[in-house]
């Protein structure tokens, strides 16, 4: 027995030694990929604004070219990427500052604001185009420079994808909103342009004017839902809504781990903040340990959560003896009386 004593002591200690090692590795790590992230994500940001004005020229060109409804519906879509842009990169620029007196726990949900006014204004949009193509459904016109139109058109969407895959991928990499919002709303843009091409030539081969409006019409249609999603998501981030799935199945497995060893855990409850995650668990040591070494091991394991994901991370623990039944009654938000 003492001898089990005396392993599991020399084992603590040895795992101390390595986490303490490896501490000052992990410090400068993260706060090294927290800088660089906010730094590329506001590269991303310049990227989206440049297609946006690009997509802008490009489009509204085809639209004066041809007269063409669907055109112009597929030019005052690019107008709120270019207006969304600009407020994603305000909100990420404001999310990226440190906690102060008055926000304690950072601006990270500052991204949220960005994704819900951007959703709006693709509702504002949408509903500008039915306005705009509603006369046109009892007064159909001719369309002119059909050709021309079309190849500045299919210009604007080729820019609008490639931007659109690297804000994606770089969105879902960061675990940003502001950039994986940005992106599915170019991706989106990509979609209907790709409509709108496809039905000015069936107008195009037919002669069928009155499908003109229709189309655009349909595109309107198609951005309400997008609006719905991005302001949909904004609105659960604010409502404290947990990290991901396999985020936490990942956190799950490490603590597991500690179960040999007689350190259980529970009330692990989590958030997603923007970038940051906020992650509080209990951890349920013997209660002979002394309040030192309690603290030394919640400490280690705080920092190898941390350490875990490439984004920033709070983690928060609460000591509890293992031999308490008190100690069951604060799982969750709630205490039991």
């Amino acid at each position: 027995m003492k001898n089990e004593k005396l392993c599991r002591s020399k084992s603590y200690r040895k795992k101390l030694k390595t986490f303490s090692k490896n501490l000052s590795i992990f410090e400068v790590s993260f706060q090294k990929n927290e800088f660089m992230t906010q730094t590329s994500l506001k590269k991303f940001m310049y990227l989206s604004i440049a297609a946006a004005i690009a997509t802008i020229l490009l489009k509204f060109y085809a639209f004066w070219l041809t007269g063409s409804m669907g055109f112009f519906s597929d030019a005052l879509e690019s107008f709120v990427n270019l207006a969304g842009a600009v407020v994603a990169l305000i909100m990420l620029i404001v999310s990226a500052k440190p906690a102060d007196k008055e926000h304690e726990f950072g601006h990270s949900k500052a991204e949220y604001f960005s994704s819900a006014i951007e959703g709006t204004l693709i509702l504002l949009a949408a509903l500008s185009i039915i306005w705009s193509a509603i006369p046109r459904l009892f007064h159909p016109k001719p369309l002119e420079n059909i050709n021309i139109g079309l190849l500045f058109s299919v210009g604007a969407s080729l820019i609008n994808l490639v931007v659109a895959v690297v804000l994606i991928k770089n969105g879902k990499k960061s675990n940003s909103i502001v950039l994986e919002a940005d992106g599915k709303h170019l991706m989106t843009d990509v979609w209907t342009s790709a409509g709108v091409i496809a039905a000015i030539l069936i107008v195009k081969i037919t002669g069928i004017y009155i499908l003109d409006p229709i189309i655009a019409m349909l595109v309107a249609i198609n951005i309400i839902y997008t609006g719905y999603r991005l302001i949909s998501r904004s609105a659960n981030g604010l409502m404290d809504a947990s990290i991901s799935e396999d985020a936490l199945k990942k956190i799950s497995a490490y603590l597991d781990s500690f179960k040999d060893e007689k350190i259980e855990y529970h009330s692990l409850m989590t958030r997603q903040a923007g970038q940051r995650m906020f992650i509080s668990v209990h951890l349920l040591v013997p209660g002979n340990w002394t309040v030192q070494k309690g603290h030394d091991y919640a400490d280690k394991i705080e920092q190898f959560i941390e350490s875990m994901f490439d984004v920033p991370v709070t983690v928060s623990t609460h000591i509890e003896p293992i031999e308490d039944p008190a100690s069951m009654n604060d799982i969750g938000i709630y205490r039991k009386k």
